[in-house]
């Protein structure tokens, strides 16, 4: 297989342990989403997509800081 794509044995062997190590998981799922819902509880400054979006074209011009709501995420 190597000789077929140009490459060493080794330099083969190198991306397939990459490749392989890249897909495999990281970390444990069930922390994961443990992370995610303790996460989810807080309340962050939001605002709608089409403010944010018109905000970040604009340049934020006008030297103001951008107002953000807040969002309360329910149970």
């Amino acid at each position: 297989m190597a000789r077929s794509q140009g490459m060493s044995v080794a330099e083969w062997v190198r991306q397939a342990l990459h490749l392989a190590c890249r897909k495999e998981p990281r970390g444990d799922v069930g922390k994961k989403i443990a992370i995610i819902r303790v996460a989810a509880q807080h309340d962050y400054p939001v605002k709608e997509i089409d403010g944010m979006l018109a905000e970040i074209e604009s340049g934020y011009s006008g030297g103001r800081a951008p107002q953000y709501g807040r969002r309360t995420v329910k149970k």
